[in-house]
């Protein structure tokens, strides 16, 4: 077999492989076409991972759960109200964020957990509406003095 052949057979086995590790055609045109519901509003505490201040985007993490499980959002987009040099790292904010969910397709939802052992029902969007700083050192009771005349 020529060279041309051989090379010719080898680019269709490998995009035969690729196309058998990624997702089919129909199902990539149904996650690009997810149609997102009216969003939930919730708030949740947790505090800044990272900033990203020339993307107006942060990494955050929060104590309560999201509606699909996790617990770190990457990537989360800043409302334009908040100023990106006043936010802090590792401080406890309180965050009210937007969930919006598209549910998945049957066949999709059954492809992803066979193919990909993924346990996914829906594509999930989250837009953060405000975020507040905690005062979470006001809660605690100020350290006692000892009163004068206590030398015991």
């Amino acid at each position: 077999m020529p060279k041309a052949k051989k090379a010719e057979a080898k680019a269709k086995e490998g995009a035969a492989a690729a196309s058998e590790e990624g997702l089919p055609a129909w199902a990539e045109q149904e996650i690009k076409s997810a149609q997102f519901g009216k969003p939930e509003s919730m708030t949740r505490t947790g505090y800044i991972l990272e900033i990203y201040p020339e993307d107006r985007r942060l990494d955050i993490q929060v104590y309560e759960q999201m509606p699909d499980g996790r617990v770190i959002v990457e990537g989360i987009s800043l409302p334009k109200s908040a100023n990106v040099n006043d936010l802090m790292k590792g401080f406890v904010y309180e965050f009210k964020i937007n969930a919006y969910t598209a549910p998945l397709s049957d066949k999709l939802v059954e492809l992803l957990k066979t193919k990909f052992g993924l346990d996914m029902k829906a594509i999930y969007n989250f837009e953060l509406t405000e975020l507040a700083l905690m005062d979470v050192d006001s809660d605690a009771p100020a350290p006692s003095e000892p009163e004068e005349g206590d030398d015991d």
